[in-house]
């Protein structure tokens, strides 16, 4: 489905699906078994352009538009989720807000190292006992002259033991969001500390942490936009990586679908081959239908950024059916290859696996539905 796709558009797209056939695909299997993405790709990833999309040559951005950003994030998708994420996280989650709210200082302080992959950003938003509810969030920011004093920890956070950022919100007043306020803080900080989870249903290779701050002292101009403006910045954020996560989601129903095509055509059973069966192509047809769906979502929350348009709206119906899209994508794979689908020989088990999270983070399904119901009924769920 190329809906007028432009040159350049076309090109990122081809640039990434080069790139992770020839950089992710023959190695994620293994990187799934050891727990570990091995971290020289994020070096290829910054030289291949991928790590600057939309931000500005003079950041050392590579440029493009949200569309090639979204087609780009599908094809990580396709290869591996893992991959995907920190990609999503760094330029997606923290570059993209540095160059939206940050300072002209702070711009050229972090953006070039951000986009050529010589650093890496983390979001430090959900702790351990808030997730869905960022409103009340424990970790503190207390002003003491020139600096901030952060205390805390945050949980769940990709790219955790690998960033060199972090972008870190605490309470600096009172309760509710308008005592929230953003942080840019250095990992190698006095006092920040960084734990790797392991043991994850999916993502394996993902470096996923648990952060904790113990009176990490940050100069004033480290914070992020105004004092109490951290909530906005981050749902503004979210926003952004919800379509993030749907354009990856497509990219794993597109995966289930292509690897499902290819199977049912080979496998033969019955003295013919499985595809010819009506069920089997009921399947298929499910996951070509929702890969269709999903990705006029995703494209639909561009074309909305790019006209400068309210997209959140958008943003959490491409995420929550994308996300949902995914699992069933995985099961109906699972389900085409019959055994050969629950051992990793084949991908269709990986893509289940790291489906599961996208129902999860970055809003819940149920999250996403109670703010897809308040932008139709105007009334609000929430408390």
């Amino acid at each position: 489905m190329d809906l007028r796709l432009t040159e350049d558009q076309q090109q990122f797209r081809e640039l990434a699906r080069d790139f992770v056939d020839r950089e992710v695909v023959p190695f994620r299997r293994e990187w799934d078994r050891v727990e570990a993405v091995d971290r020289s790709l994020v070096a290829k990833l910054g030289s291949a352009g991928v790590l600057g999309l939309t931000i500005g040559e003079e950041y050392g951005g590579s440029g493009g538009d949200h569309l090639s950003y979204a087609l780009v994030t599908e094809e990580l998708g396709r290869a591996d989720s893992a991959v995907r994420g920190i990609v999503s996280v760094s330029l997606g989650l923290v570059g993209k807000t540095i160059a939206a709210c940050g300072s002209e200082e702070q711009r050229r302080r972090w953006l070039p190292g951000i986009t050529s992959g010589a650093s890496l950003g983390c979001f430090a938003l959900t702790e351990p006992d808030i997730g869905s509810d960022a409103a009340n969030l424990q970790t503190r920011a207390v002003r003491d002259g020139d600096d901030y004093v952060l205390t805390g920890s945050k949980m769940f956070i990709t790219n955790g033991v690998w960033a060199d950022l972090a972008l870190v919100f605490a309470r600096t007043g009172g309760g509710g969001p308008k005592g929230v306020s953003a942080f840019l803080v250095p990992t190698g900080s006095p006092g920040f500390e960084a734990a790797e989870i392991k043991g994850k249903l999916g993502l394996r290779g993902q470096a996923t942490a648990q952060l904790y701050l113990s009176d990490v002292r940050v100069p004033a101009d480290a914070r992020l936009g105004a004092e109490g403006g951290g909530f906005g910045i981050a749902m503004g954020a979210l926003d952004r990586g919800r379509m993030s996560v749907a354009a990856g989601c497509v990219g794993i129903v597109q995966g289930c679908l292509d690897a499902s095509v290819t199977y049912a055509q080979e496998r033969r059973q019955f003295g013919r081959p499985i595809a010819s069966f009506q069920l089997v192509q009921e399947m298929i047809a499910e996951m070509a239908v929702d890969a269709d769906a999903g990705r006029l979502l995703v494209w639909q929350v561009v074309d909305l950024i790019e006209r400068g348009e309210p997209f959140g709206t958008a943003a959490s119906k491409a995420k929550y059916f994308a996300s949902e899209a995914a699992v069933r994508a995985a099961n109906n794979a699972i389900q085409v290859f019959g055994g050969y689908g629950y051992i990793d020989e084949y991908p269709v088990a990986k893509f289940l696996r790291d489906a599961r999270v996208m129902t999860l983070y970055e809003g819940t399904s149920q999250i996403q539905k109670l703010l897809i119901g308040r932008a139709a009924t105007g009334i609000s769920a929430f408390l």
